[in-house]
C-alpha cells in the first residue's frame, strides 16, 4: 500500500502540490486524473524520489520511502527518455541491469517483454530509428522488465495507435494479475475507466475527488434513466416531473436527467400506465462528465 499524505511542493511562487494525500491499495491500479499543469508529474516524481517535498509524508507498506524501497518502483515519463543511439535491446537490458536484475534473467526478460510488445523485428534497431508509438513500447518495457512492486506511468497510451494501445492495456491489465501496483495518468479517459480500481481527481495541486468509480459515481447529483419509446404519452408522464430534462441519442430512446429523489420505480409504473415501455435503463456517467465536474469544468 502507497500511502501519500498532506504532501506539499512549491517551485518559487508557484505551489504544485497543495496538501495532497490519498491510498493506493496494493495490487490496485490507480489513475492519477487532473487538467495540464494540476501537479500529477510533481506528485509522480515525488513519490519516487526524483523531487523532494516540502512537506508531508510517503509510506510504502508502512515503511518511509528510501532509496532501498524505490529500487522495487518503475516509472515511465511522459517525455522520451531513452538513449537514441543504443539498440533495443541493449537498452531493455541496460535498464534491467541498473535495478539489480542479474545479466543472463536481464536478457531474458528483456526478450519476453520484446516478444510481448511485437518489436522482434526492431530489436537491433538504434531507438532512434523508431516510430514514436515503438518508442513508447520500448520505454513500458524499460519500465517495467525488473518487475516491479509498484510501476508509475505518465501517459503510457501517447503515441500509440488503438491496436497498439488495446495491446498495453491487456499487458498493463496481467500485470496488476501477477500483483503489481500500478499508477497511471492519462487524458485517455476510456482506458482508464476500463482499467483503474481506483482514482483521484486533482486541480491546482489539490484532490478534488477520490474512490472507486461506483464511489465517484455516488456523488453525482442526479439520476439518468434511458427510456424507449419516446412517444406523447411518455414525455407527458415525465414533463410533470420538475426538474427533468431530455438528453436525446438519435436512435429512438431518449435518456432522461431527473433530479436525485426520483422514485424510479414509481417512475416505471406510471409509464408502464401509459405506454408499452421496451427499454427502462439506469445510465451511470462516465468518467469523462465525473473528471470535468470534478474540475469545474462542466
Amino acid at each position: 500500500m502507497l500511502v501519500v499524505e498532506s504532501v506539499r511542493k512549491t517551485f518559487g511562487g508557484t505551489v504544485a502540490v497543495r496538501d495532497l494525500s490519498f491510498t493506493i491499495p496494493g495490487g490496485s491500479t490507480f489513475g492519477l486524473l487532473g487538467p495540464n499543469g494540476a501537479g500529477k508529474t510533481t506528485t509522480m516524481r515525488i513519490i519516487l524520489g526524483i523531487v523532494l517535498a516540502d512537506g508531508g509524508t510517503l509510506t510504502w507498506n508502512g515503511a518511509r520511502i528510501d532509496e532501498r524501497v524505490r529500487t522495487r518502483f518503475g516509472y515511465l515519463p511522459e517525455e522520451r527518455g531513452l538513449y537514441g543511439r543504443m539498440r533495443v535491446r541493449d537498452q531493455v537490458v541496460y535498464f534491467a541491469r541498473l535495478h539489480g536484475v542479474g545479466k543472463t534473467d536481464a536478457e531474458r526478460r528483456t526478450d519476453e517483454w520484446i516478444e510481448q510488445l511485437d518489436l522482434r523485428s526492431y530489436a537491433n534497431d538504434a531507438c532512434s530509428e523508431l516510430s514514436k508509438g515503438n518508442q513508447q513500447k520500448v520505454q513500458v518495457a524499460c519500465a517495467a522488465v525488473h518487475h516491479p512492486d509498484l510501476l508509475i506511468l505518465d501517459e503510457p497510451f501517447s503515441g500509440l495507435d488503438p491496436v497498439n494501445a488495446t495491446m498495453l492495456l491487456t499487458l498493463l491489465e496481467e500485470l496488476r494479475r501477477k500483483g503489481a501496483t500500478l499508477v497511471l495518468s492519462s487524458h485517455e479517459m476510456w482506458q482508464l475507466e476500463r482499467l483503474c480500481t481506483d482514482f483521484c481527481i486533482i486541480a491546482h495541486g489539490q484532490a478534488r475527488a477520490r474512490g472507486t468509480l461506483a464511489e465517484l459515481r455516488a456523488d453525482w447529483p442526479s439520476k439518468r434513466i434511458r427510456i424507449a419509446p419516446s412517444s406523447e404519452a411518455v414525455r407527458g408522464v415525465i414533463a410533470a416531473i420538475p426538474e427533468a430534462r431530455a438528453m436525446p441519442s438519435g436512435d429512438g430512446a431518449v435518456t432522461y436527467e431527473f433530479p436525485l429523489a426520483t422514485d424510479a420505480a414509481a417512475l416505471l409504473r406510471a409509464l408502464v400506465g401509459v405506454e408499452a415501455i421496451t427499454e427502462f435503463q439506469p445510465i451511470e456517467p462516465s468518467l469523462q462528465e465525473l473528471y470535468l465536474r470534478a474540475v469545474g469544468a462542466a
